[in-house]
């Protein structure tokens, strides 16, 4: 896969910075790879996760990759003002397949993204939008750009919409934009699950795939020949041709059964089709194909590549990628793919919450992973809430939760995995003691199939007397719980999303989170890291906080102190069934035996004492008992910000909970 001399040239003459937006999908990352080649003033700005294998495997370095939720103006605004692009693609577009069935996110995405960028486009050498020739609808016979629009579908009429959006900002707001309605692309990096990929794959096996009717048609464009139109666009956009709409096509209208026979022959399958064992689709016209004269004039852009050649470069590149063994499985294992959502428990932790978010977020674009980071503040007496606020106003991925009052940790963890819509969760303090830099040694271990994978702290930056202590309790409390419970693990964790919702369904109050991931099963596994000091000011855990965490734990997860006081109670009752025979023995043998005063003051105390602590743990468990019988709730929301917006009322709050959660 390499970029040709002539195109180099005209990547070269571009403006730049470059932006593409969409660049994680199927041909902006076609486009960033022929970038990156000749220069690297250039940056992909993708959110989605689902697609951010090819920018993995193209090697794309972290600095050139920018996380952008185009549907949050302020989000788009944050990036233009600190990277000043020129030139700009927006490849961004969501509802093409039948997969992207989200209606409302088919307009936020084409419609008001669009506009979200375009605002900030005012001025600059170049933008270039990919449209579709699904703006065409019924009207699908080789229309000119100027031929009606009848779209027969959300996604066309969105994109129609975007195409008259961009007409608006060309003559009205300053912008020197154009739209390619791109028809039929595939080649290299295509998803594995679409037609040309299928068909070349089950080729390789002598078969062919499951087939809609011959008849259907495509008009068929290499990807190469696509991203020089981007490119060619780029460069000739002008006043007399600024805002319009350009179709991205060869002109030739080939059916299935042409495309069948091509391959058939090109690739010597003896089997004999099968046509109608699938369903058409909905956007499956017999006359589906383009005019390309305008671009041919305007652009001075034609479609170099036959379909003979295109297929056997395609061919050819499935064969040297490795494509079982790198393509498919990048694309079809959902945990390489994955929105990782990380929840941070705040308490006086101002001064550490920006660093973490830099931290986070520079962690992500490294490893190339999709981001959800949820801030619960619970009810600090500091500026958290504020400060907060201000990352979330810049970034859509941002969540920020305020609890009425202080419910501790445990429930700060569940306030915000109650909301969460990662594929996985990850669990940290905002002390900066959980070094996000772990994670991904946590996400390769989930990668592999693993569904929790915990911190396991092999050392503290405390005093050894400090490290034994907690050493100590971990190894105490692994011994007396009646499960097996992992030594020096903290809340530190990655949790599968499946972990996740059986953790939510808990109905107790009074929660363990480390204890409970540990009942509820599943595979896990131990990533050793040292823990270090808090950064800033001091932990708000004393001793009797310590004693506090350790009784919890021991009473949820062990039935052992009762079972010692069982144990003590026929000690005693042995020993004081002795000293009865002991005492009878020596009246009888010895009459004048006295009595003794103080013997007697010692037994009692020491039967009160054991009495006592018998009866304190029986009010621990009664107590729980009495918690969870009450049935309060085990957190109250006051505030939450979610895409830049504060929401307060209970409905607000209810409506985001369904939301973001839907969007897992």
């Amino acid at each position: 896969m390499t970029v040709d001399e002539q195109l180099q040239q005209k990547l070269r003459k571009l403006e730049g910075p470059i932006f593409v937006f969409g660049a994680s999908g199927f041909i902006g990352a076609n486009l960033m790879h022929d970038l990156m080649a000749v220069r690297t003033d250039c940056y992909a700005i993708t959110h989605d996760a689902n697609s951010a294998w090819r920018l993995k495997l193209l090697d794309v370095p972290h600095s050139n990759i920018v996380h952008c939720d185009i549907t949050s103006a302020t989000s788009v605004k944050g990036i233009f003002e600190k990277y000043q692009p020129k030139t700009v693609f927006n490849l961004a577009a969501y509802g093409a397949y039948s997969k992207q069935s989200k209606t409302q996110l088919i307009y936020e995405t084409n419609v008001n993204g669009t506009v979200n960028i375009l605002d900030c486009c005012a001025g600059i050498a170049a933008y270039i939008h990919a449209g579709s020739s699904s703006e065409y609808g019924t009207n699908s016979a080789a229309p000119g750009e100027d031929d009606a629009l009848e779209p027969n579908s959300h996604y066309s009429a969105s994109k129609v919409s975007a195409a008259y959006i961009i007409r608006y900002y060309a003559r009205y707001k300053n912008v020197n934009a154009l739209n390619l309605r791109l028809y039929s692309v595939y080649g290299y990096w295509e998803e594995p699950d679409r037609l040309m990929p299928v068909m070349l794959e089950r080729a390789r096996e002598g078969k062919y795939p499951n087939l809609v009717e011959k008849e259907i048609s495509r008009d068929f464009v290499f990807v190469t020949d696509a991203v020089e139109a981007f490119v060619d666009a780029a460069l000739n956009v002008n006043a007399r041709i600024n805002g319009r709409s350009y179709n991205i096509c060869t002109g030739k209208k080939t059916t299935l059964g042409d495309l069948v026979d091509m391959v058939r022959t090109e690739f010597g399958i003896s089997a004999e089709p099968q046509w109608g064992n699938m369903q058409n689709r909905n956007w499956d016209l017999k006359d589906w194909y383009g005019n390309p004269a305008n671009t041919n004039r305007d652009l001075g852009w034609t479609a170099k590549t036959s379909l003979r050649d295109g297929l056997h470069r395609t061919m050819q590149w499935h064969k040297t990628i490795g494509y079982t063994d790198r393509i498919i499985p990048a694309f079809s294992n959902p945990r390489l793919n994955a929105k990782i959502t990380s929840i941070i428990a705040c308490y006086k932790d101002a001064q550490a919450i920006p660093i973490m978010y830099e931290r986070l977020v520079k962690m992500h674009n490294e490893s190339k992973t999709r981001y959800e980071i949820i801030f619960v503040n619970d009810c600090s007496p500091d500026n958290s809430e504020e400060v907060i606020a201000a990352i979330a106003a810049k970034d859509n991925n941002v969540i920020g939760i305020t609890h009425s009052r202080n419910f501790g940790s445990q429930s700060a963890f569940l306030s915000g995995m109650e909301v969460a819509s990662g594929d996985a969760v990850v669990l940290m303090d905002g002390d900066l003691q959980d070094p996000p830099e772990l994670i991904p040694e946590f996400y390769k271990k989930w990668a592999e199939g693993y569904d929790v994978v915990y911190g396991k702290r092999v050392k503290r930056e405390m005093s050894f007397f400090m490290n034994m202590v907690y050493k100590g309790f971990y190894r105490l409390f692994s011994k007396l719980s009646y499960i097996k419970i992992p030594v020096d693990a903290g809340d530190f964790s990655m949790m599968d999303k499946k972990v996740v919702r059986e953790l939510n369904a808990m109905p107790e109050k009074e929660v363990f989170l480390r204890g409970l991931r540990a009942w509820v099963g599943f595979k896990q596994i131990g990533v050793d890291y040292v823990r270090p000091e808090r950064m800033f000011g001091v932990s708000t855990n004393n001793w009797r906080r310590n004693i506090g965490w350790a009784r919890k734990a021991i009473f949820s997860f062990s039935f052992v102190p009762l079972e010692m006081l069982s144990y003590f109670g026929f000690i005693l009752t042995g020993f004081s069934f002795l000293a009865m025979i002991g005492q009878v023995i020596a009246k009888l043998m010895y009459p004048e035996t006295p009595h003794g005063l103080t013997t007697i003051i010692v037994l009692v105390l020491f039967f009160g004492g054991v009495q006592l602590l018998a009866i304190s743990i029986l009010g621990e468990y009664l107590s729980k008992i009495f918690e969870e019988s009450k049935g309060r709730p085990k957190f109250i929301r006051r505030s939450v910000i979610y895409r830049g917006k504060p929401l307060h009322s209970a409905q607000e709050i209810e409506n985001f909970k369904k939301d973001n959660t839907r969007s897992s």
